[in-house]
Formats: structure tokens, C-alpha cells, sequence
């Protein structure tokens, strides 16, 4: 067995493991509040989970080994790996509550831009590292636009996400960008239909936008590379 094709099996198998921790998790990521705004206690029973088996497990094998395949043993990887698990924990916290709690999103992209810093400067890539800024910013004031536009069909949450998944995919180039967001919402629109088709939901129904924003920017990633 090759070196890549190892990695990326170990890789696999240890993506299964943190979905099913992140799972678990994404129980008691978001901050409940009352009325007043103050912080309220969240009531969790053992073995609660946010998504359950096996599908939180084969979702952190997938990913896992699909982020090892793309960046291989390079300097940007540890960067990916972080979206990885941090993309699904926000995905099954979103797909649970339709939240995308602060608390997870803002050190995500703290130590997202941390680990992209320290890839710039192995590689010698700033250029790369500026227009990730740049197409971060860029993701961030686009789906605010839209947020305030339709305020009903997105909220800051899913702002803020765009932002992070931006700094990542404007690493890889503004293509990239692009193609991530429009992925996004491609499959929210793919899941609406589907969901209106099976007669599981509305035409006003209000679904999270969080995992397709995410689907949609891992998908890019992964298809830009040889």
C-alpha cells in the first residue's frame, strides 16, 4: 500500500471517529438564551447526538480522507483539516437547531487564518494568503448584501460562515470562490426541490443554509485540485 493511499485510509478512519465526537458536540454548541439575553443552562442526556449513526460517521470518514487526498502531506493541510472538522461540527449544530453559533465560528476562523499564515510562510505563498483575506472579506460583504435583502432566507450566521469558507477558498484562487458559492447554492436549491417533490417540505419553508454553504465550498476545494 503507497504512502498516500495509507494516510489517506488512516485518514478515513480517524474522520469517523471525530464525526462521531463532533456528533456529540454539536448537542451542546450553542448557547441557549432567555428573553433577558442571559445564558441558559442546556439540558443533555447521555448519548444525546445532533445527527446520530452511522451518519455522522461516514460523513467525518468522507471528508477526512477526501481533505488528506487533495493536500496530501503539505503545509496547507493542517488548515484543511480544521475546516474539515469545524465545517461539520457547524453543519450538524445548523442541521439541529438552525444555528450557527458564534462560539464555534469565530475561532474557527481565527485559527483557520493562524494555520493558513504558518502554510504562507513554509511555502513562501503570501500572495495566496492576501487573497484569501481579501476573497474572505469579499464572501462575507456579498451574502450580507442578501441577507439584508432577504432577511428571511439567510441570516448572520450563515454571513459569517461565508466569510470563513472565503478565506479558505480564496487561498486556492477567485475561481475557486466563485465556484464554491455558487455550489452552495446550487444544492440548497437541489435539497429545496427534492424536499418540496417528496412533500417534506414547503415552498416557504425555511431550511438551513449552513451544510450546502459547506458541501458546496468542500466541493470546490476538492475539485480544484490535479
Amino acid at each position: 500500500m503507497s504512502g498516500a493511499l495509507l494516510a489517506t485510509v488512516v485518514a478515513g478512519v480517524l474522520g469517523a471517529v471525530a464525526g462521531r465526537l463532533l456528533d456529540s458536540v454539536a448537542v451542546v454548541a450553542p448557547r441557549r438564551t432567555d428573553e433577558a439575553g442571559g445564558a441558559v443552562a442546556v439540558r443533555v442526556r447521555l448519548g444525546d447526538r445532533a445527527i446520530g449513526s452511522p451518519w455522522a460517521e461516514l460523513a467525518g470518514a468522507l471528508v477526512g480522507a477526501a481533505v488528506t487526498l487533495r493536500f496530501g502531506w503539505s503545509a496547507e493541510l493542517p488548515a484543511w483539516l480544521v475546516l474539515a472538522a469545524g465545517g461539520l461540527l457547524l453543519a450538524f449544530v445548523d442541521l439541529r437547531t438552525r444555528l450557527l453559533p458564534n462560539r464555534v465560528l469565530l475561532p474557527l476562523a481565527v485559527v483557520g487564518l493562524v494555520l493558513l499564515t504558518a502554510a504562507a510562510a513554509a511555502d513562501d505563498r503570501w500572495p495566496d494568503l492576501g487573497r484569501a483575506v481579501l476573497a474572505g472579506a469579499a464572501a462575507f460583504a456579498a451574502l450580507l448584501v442578501l441577507a439584508l435583502i432577504t432577511p428571511s432566507g439567510m441570516g448572520m450566521g450563515d454571513v459569517k460562515l461565508a466569510g470563513l469558507l472565503g478565506l479558505y477558498l480564496g487561498w486556492l484562487g477567485w475561481p475557486v470562490l466563485v465556484a464554491g458559492l455558487f455550489l452552495g447554492f446550487l444544492a440548497q436549491a437541489v435539497l429545496g426541490v427534492a424536499l418540496i417533490v417528496a412533500r417534506r417540505a414547503g415552498r416557504r419553508t425555511e431550511l438551513p443554509f449552513g451544510p450546502a454553504l459547506i458541501v458546496g465550498a468542500l466541493a470546490a476545494a476538492l475539485l480544484s485540485g490535479s
